[in-house]
């Protein structure tokens, strides 16, 4: 059974409210004591809602904008302007509507080849965070009905790296070959805090095997962060085959 904390709200707006009050309480502390937020965003429909609250009254207001810096878990090898693409969504739903300044955006250069823009985006995350090991103070993540993460699947190489921050990856999931751009484990776990969105009944299943079954080394399962703070926040849907403890 994974240390974490989990917490589950009644429906859908309930887990967008809860995840924006959460993000932006993280947001102002993290700028308040060290002058920056750097957050590692997910792509997919449970966050899209996030981030439209996050652009909206009374959010939009309370956030540091200026000590906002976006990166994201992980991306498709894709141009920005795909429909695709994790940054356009932000870009549509966040990043047009707030005053965020551009240099503080650090999209994954999914136009590139993927060994190219996996190796791109690493020295990204080396030179923000001037050294070998980034510490990202917040990760979103969602669930894959594999027990997918990020864009770190089962039986993936790339769940064995330990050396790199950043991988290309060759996935086949819901019947459709991708190439993709991920952040690996070791990038993930040194995150300060990691956050969990998951909704539905269509993860019920998936929610309480990663949670509550035997380790299996499903990918979600392996978020384990060596310092931080593992929370999964879950609709009652997405939770309702979770025994109670």
């Amino acid at each position: 059974m994974l240390d974490a904390d989990i917490i589950t709200v009644s429906d859908p707006e309930e887990l967008a409210q809860t995840a924006t009050q959460r993000f932006t309480r993280m947001a102002q502390e993290a700028v308040g004591s060290r002058g920056r937020f750097s957050v590692a965003l997910s792509g997919g429909s449970t966050p899209r809602a996030l981030y439209e609250l996050l652009a909206r009254s009374p959010y939009r207001q309370r956030m540091p904008w200026e000590g906002l810096h976006l990166f994201w878990g992980d991306e498709r090898c894709v141009p920005p302007s795909d429909p695709g693409s994790n940054f356009r969504l932000a870009e549509e739903t966040l990043i047009a509507h707030v005053p965020i300044p551009p240099e503080n955006i650090h999209r994954v250069q999914g136009e590139l080849e993927p060994g190219a823009a996996a190796r791109a985006y690493e020295r990204t995350l080396r030179d923000f965070f001037c050294g070998p090991i980034p510490r990202l103070d917040l990760v979103l993540l969602g669930l894959g009905n594999d027990g997918h993460t990020a864009s770190l699947f089962p039986r993936s190489t790339a769940l064995e790296d330990t050396e790199r921050l950043v991988v290309a990856v060759e996935a086949f999931y819901q019947d459709r070959p991708a190439h993709r751009v991920t952040l690996t484990l070791p990038a993930i776990n040194t995150a300060r805090q990691v956050l969990f969105l998951v909704s539905g009944h269509d993860k019920a299943e998936i929610v309480r095997s990663v949670l509550q079954g035997p380790d299996t080394a499903l990918p979600a399962q392996r978020v384990q962060p060596t310092a931080g703070k593992l929370t999964w926040l879950l609709d009652a849907a997405a939770g309702s085959q979770l025994e109670k403890i």
